[in-house]
């Protein structure tokens, strides 16, 4: 599958607003898949067509919600800056455009990171998931990995 059929299935399932902040929609509009890493996109496809088979919430602003940084984040996104006024370094797969959080009405994070791994053998691509200590109710899914295992946990 080319890029561009990726994008356009992914549009079954997401619209642009959904994985970028209000700032990179405003400034490319549907232009805004570019900022994303194909193996992510490959990844979310499968994530949510072929694994998780359920309607997925990463970024909820243009429906009114508040959530605006668990897809692409850009450097003036608050998370980023904050990092950057307080002198850490902050090398995140989110800012390169290779991950995404994920939360479902229908699956809780930890039935996700289940299914996740029962049926990794579908994922195109060698994948990282946070643990659910750390991330309780999403699912950080990211292709920022230097494995060849199909999942690796941090």
């Amino acid at each position: 599958m080319t890029r561009e059929q990726t994008i356009t299935a992914l549009k079954k399932y997401f619209d642009i607003r959904e994985l970028v902040s209000p700032a990179v929609f405003n400034k490319f509009g549907q232009s805004a898949w570019k900022v994303f890493d194909t193996r992510l996109l490959e990844t979310l496809l499968v994530l949510r067509r072929d694994i998780l088979q359920v309607p997925l919430v990463c970024n909820n602003w243009k429906s009114g919600g508040k959530l605006t940084q668990r897809g692409y984040r850009e450097n003036v996104s608050d998370i980023v800056r904050q990092k950057t006024d307080n002198g850490s370094l902050y090398v995140s797969a989110h800012t390169l455009g290779q991950a995404v959080d994920l939360s479902s009405g229908k699956l809780s994070a930890d039935e996700m990171r289940s299914k996740v791994q029962a049926m990794k053998t579908k994922l195109p691509h060698p994948i990282r998931i946070e643990n659910g200590k750390d991330a309780p109710t999403w699912l950080h899914a990211d292709v920022m990995t230097d494995s060849n295992n199909l999942i690796t946990v941090f």
